[in-house]
């Protein structure tokens, strides 16, 4: 992940990001919805969404991310992470695995 806003999210991650949302290579938001996220606790430095993120894709939409906000709208990217982009020739659902999708985490000082 590469940031402005990194330092922050790697010492208060858990509490910063509130919501996934998924974004094209333009890194234009995608997905109907951005979905509320909890994280696990710290692990050798990484934490995790608890759980995988469903997202409903409309038809023609290319997935090619991730990205991290502080609200369900409005509010702060806090960026993400590419991912292998992913054409939808029609309606679906796009799974953001949890044990792939990570945040380098340090403790705050």
């Amino acid at each position: 992940m590469d940031t402005p806003y990194y330092n922050a999210i790697a010492g208060h991650g858990r509490t910063l990001i509130t919501h996934i949302s998924l974004v094209n290579g333009s890194g234009t938001e995608v997905s109907n919805a951005r979905l509320p996220v909890t994280w696990t606790a710290a692990s050798g430095g990484l934490i995790r969404p608890t759980a995988d993120l469903d997202f409903g894709v409309n038809t023609g939409v290319t997935v090619a991310g991730w990205r991290g906000h502080s609200a369900l709208t409005g509010g702060t990217n806090y960026g993400g992470a590419d991912l292998s982009p992913e054409v939808f020739n029609q309606a679906g659902e796009y799974r953001l695995l949890a044990a792939s999708t990570s945040i380098t985490h340090q403790a705050p000082a």
